[in-house]
């Protein structure tokens, strides 16, 4: 059974300042030691958003115009670092369906995709404006269509993203989880391999 096809994700938006957001910025390693992935969106951006003492920070997911945004807006390179797959998880659990960047590192990418979870890359300009839009009114509903490649604000903006072909088929057909693909063609493989062991 494959998943429910990603065509689009809509939701309000939250914009993460800088360039170069590492996994170790998305997710610290120290809570990294667990068997499940379940409950990682607590520690999400943890060491920017709290402070050494545990208390918050200005940092933009603190802010209470900003809760429950599920649309993640960032720089360039976003993703970048080590390719554990917990910094995606992470976002996943805390509440975030899609990512509007000017760029991703390129595991980081397959891994949200993996999640079915889009990331779309965008120009500077239309992220600018965006982000200016979702600051000025934090009710702004975001829409990335994942089909059209393009992100819509219920402000009236309207701009061209992409993604590579791969990705947008694997969500946009609701094939983008390898290990249920296999799960799906689990008889196929096994008469694969009596044919082949047959074979031999």
């Amino acid at each position: 059974m494959s998943l429910d096809p990603i065509t689009q994700v809509s939701g309000r938006a939250v914009f993460v300042p800088g360039a170069d957001i590492d996994t170790d910025r998305i997710i610290p390693a120290r809570f990294m030691k667990c068997v499940t992935f379940d409950g990682l969106g607590e520690f999400a951006f943890y060491d920017v958003r709290f402070d050494e003492h545990g208390n918050p920070t200005q940092h933009p997911l603190n802010d209470p115009r900003f809760a429950g945004a599920s649309i993640l807006l960032a720089g360039v390179n976003f993703g970048c670092g080590s390719s554990r797959e917990h910094a995606p998880q992470s976002l996943r659990k805390y509440g975030f369906n899609g990512v509007i960047a000017e760029s991703f590192a390129e595991i980081f990418f397959g891994n949200s995709t993996t999640l079915a979870m889009p990331c779309v890359a965008a120009a500077a300009a239309d992220l600018a404006a965006l982000r200016a839009e979702v600051e000025q009114d934090a009710d702004t509903t975001v829409t990335i269509d994942v089909a059209a490649l393009r992100v819509r604000s219920s402000g009236g903006l309207d701009f061209p993203v992409s993604m590579p072909d791969s990705a947008r088929e694997a969500l946009v057909s609701g094939r983008c989880d390898p290990i249920r693909e296999l799960l799906d063609n689990e008889p196929a493989i096994a008469a694969k391999a009596a044919e082949l062991y047959a074979v031999r």
